[in-house]
């Protein structure tokens, strides 16, 4: 059928999340041969959630970071870091960005341990004893940071920390709309890691 350097999608889609057009993968491959409409779906669905009318072109490709970093994805995380740069991302609110993702990944750990021991007394009067300095005044503002949290905590399906953080970002002024963006970004920018 095709290659993936043969279709016009797929090259379409590398060039607006900065990926080499040399690039492959397995699961492209696949995609590529049969000339699978899944491309299609995803190129617009990277495209829609880039472009959302509820965050900024910095804001998206920011969170789309924090997602790849999530999913420790190399391919995408120096595109997304050249496309929040690009929107005004400065080299300290994307290394936060790194590190709200690393945060996030240990806070789900450990809290969703409490929540599944939830009648276990002693785990749940011990303090957490974790340092979470980052979280107090974070370079990316208290806002986008606790949309990332949220978005990071529903990828890492930790149901207490995402009912935290939607609540904490609700109390920051974001408004349901953009909430539901940024996680339909994580969705979309979790498949697009998939098969990347």
């Amino acid at each position: 059928m095709g290659t993936i350097a043969e279709n016009e999608t797929l090259q379409n889609l590398f060039l607006e999340i900065g990926i080499d057009s040399t690039h492959s993968s397995h699961s492209l491959k696949r995609l590529a041969e049969t000339d699978n409409k899944y491309i299609r779906d995803l190129k617009l669905n990277v495209s829609s959630v880039l472009g959302s009318t509820n965050m900024t072109r910095k804001e998206t490709a920011l969170l789309a970071l924090a997602v790849a970093v999530n999913q420790k994805n190399d391919t995408l995380i120096p595109g997304f870091e050249t496309i929040a740069q690009k929107h005004g991302a400065s080299a300290e609110e994307i290394a936060e960005t790194h590190g709200c993702a690393s945060l996030l990944g240990l806070n789900n750990v450990f809290y969703r341990f409490r929540h599944y021991m939830h009648s276990n007394e002693f785990y749940n009067k011990q303090p957490a004893g974790l340092r979470m300095s980052m979280m107090m005044n974070p370079v990316l503002g208290k806002h986008l940071f606790e949309l990332m949290s949220l978005v990071i905590s529903a990828l890492n399906g930790c149901e207490k920390c995402v009912v935290s953080h939607e609540h904490s970002v609700k109390e920051q002024g974001a408004n349901e709309p953009r909430i539901y963006d940024a996680i339909r970004l994580a969705a979309v920018i979790r498949g697009l890691c998939t098969v990347i």
